[in-house]
């Protein structure tokens, strides 16, 4: 069975800036290699950055610009942003997988996005957020069932889910159901509740759990930025001066804890991810095998695209 390295990549990117936070990604990536890693994983829409404005203040009220900016800098997939990140991954031979803010060539709604790349460098799939959370609705627009592929590789069949997503029953099920082994879970998610979630997902699937979050202070704001003074919320009580203070977890096939959880700082968790325990702790608990009951659940799943406009010629 595969043993590897995975790194959870708890990092800041530069606020609305998709260039910078690209270089950002590169520099990440080559720090993670230095340790070994042959997975990389880094936070979620980490391209260019959170719409921190959503819980900044009253919806809708003077945010124009800030979006204006987010679909100028937002990733359209395939595109020049994904070509750098694949010659990013095959540089350092590592399967990358990296949250970013996507739209359509010509669109202007934005999609909560993960995107995975092999160690070749080639963009092997993208999985948009089904369902954006809250003040995210103003902002996110909603994925489809074409996106929620578990993706074979060298080493294990990746998977997971975005953020709440990971609150989602059945779209955990349709997962466990594709043989997933490592679990990737790009979240803004912070405190000891999400860490718990990453353990139950862990013990629930028998699989290696990989949350990871962005980290970000107040002064890690670009000055250029229109209203900066007001584009994010202020940090909680007992963050500092940390917006996003981090929560990134691994956790082993049994929901143990393996590394972090990391906050208050950038910094890089790795472990080494042993697929043997993934088929070992199914022997005793295997949610879509001998410990479910086919005769009495059933899960019909809508993978077809649903594109605004189909055409007929």
């Amino acid at each position: 069975m595969n043993s590897f390295t995975v790194a959870a990549v708890q990092a800041a990117y530069v606020l609305l800036d998709r260039d910078a936070t690209v270089t950002r990604v590169a520099e990440l990536v080559a720090e993670a290699a230095e340790l070994g890693a042959e997975l990389v994983v880094l936070p979620e829409a980490f391209i260019p950055g959170t719409p921190l404005w959503i819980d900044s203040g009253p919806i809708w009220d003077g945010d124009g610009p800030w979006y204006s900016r987010l679909v100028e800098q937002a990733v359209i997939v395939p595109g020049p942003v994904t070509a750098t990140l694949g010659t990013i991954a095959r540089r350092h031979r590592v399967h990358l997988v990296v949250g970013v803010q996507e739209r359509e060539p010509y669109g202007a709604t934005i999609y909560n996005t993960v995107l995975y790349f092999g160690a070749d460098g080639r963009l092997l799939h993208k999985h948009r957020k089904l369902m954006p959370t809250g003040s995210e609705r103003t902002v996110w627009g909603q994925g489809d069932g074409s996106t929620l592929d578990v993706v074979p590789t060298p080493l294990g069949r990746l998977g997971g889910l975005i953020c709440w997503e990971n609150y989602m029953p059945l779209a955990r099920f349709h997962q466990y159901a594709q043989g997933v082994d490592v679990w990737l879970a790009p979240t803004l998610a912070r405190g000891d509740g999400w860490v718990a979630t990453m353990r139950h997902i862990a013990r629930e699937g028998r699989v290696w759990v990989v949350g990871v979050n962005p980290c970000l202070r107040v002064d890690q704001i670009p000055p250029g930025l229109p209203d900066r003074e007001r584009i994010a919320p202020a940090p909680q009580p007992g963050d500092g001066d940390w917006i996003e203070p981090g929560n990134s977890v691994i956790c082993d096939p049994n929901g143990q804890v393996v590394a972090g959880p990391l906050r208050h700082r950038e910094g890089i968790l790795t472990a080494t991810i042993d697929l043997s325990q993934v088929t070992e702790s199914r022997r005793l608990f295997d949610p879509t095998g001998h410990y479910h009951r086919p005769d009495i659940f059933s899960l019909i799943v809508d993978t077809r695209p649903k594109p605004a406009v189909s055409t007929v010629s």
